[in-house]
């Protein structure tokens, strides 16, 4: 990789994007509260909805391969390939860490529409915090 590859990729933020922080200003509007890069987590979770057990990425398409707007790139193609490649591997890697702790998981492309996001976390927010019917006793019925 190039010096000025290498610079421009130290530059490049690994936490709230854009795509992130409209999707956060968007549930915040809805009056979802939540966490942001929860540490304890794995993978760090762009977005964690603790109570409820939601975690939600905001995958870049480049780096995690989107089948849409993913790119490979010309220069150094091996190397891109295998980094690109272990990106989604640890996206599953973590997806299953997350699961076996009972955690729903949840990942958005970041070309997605905002609203449309939020929109789908606040259903499943409702989802999962709705508590299950009490089953009924045969005395009760």
């Amino acid at each position: 990789m190039s010096e000025a590859v290498s610079k421009q990729m130290k530059r490049m933020r690994r936490a709230s994007t854009k795509p992130e922080l409209l999707i956060r200003r968007e549930l915040h509007r809805r009056g979802l509260r939540f966490r942001i890069n929860h540490p304890e987590l794995p993978g760090r979770p762009d977005i964690a909805f603790t109570k409820v057990r939601l975690a939600v990425f905001v995958d870049g398409c480049f780096w995690h391969q989107c089948p849409k707007h993913g790119v490979m790139p010309k220069n150094n193609r091996e190397w891109w390939q295998a980094k690109l490649h272990r990106n989604v591997e640890r996206d599953r890697e973590k997806d299953a860490e997350l699961t076996a702790l009972g955690w729903q998981v949840r990942h958005f492309w970041e070309h997605e529409d905002p609203a449309a996001v939020a929109e789908e976390l606040e259903q499943t927010w409702r989802h999962l915090g709705t508590p299950a019917p009490a089953s009924r006793s045969r005395r009760g019925l």
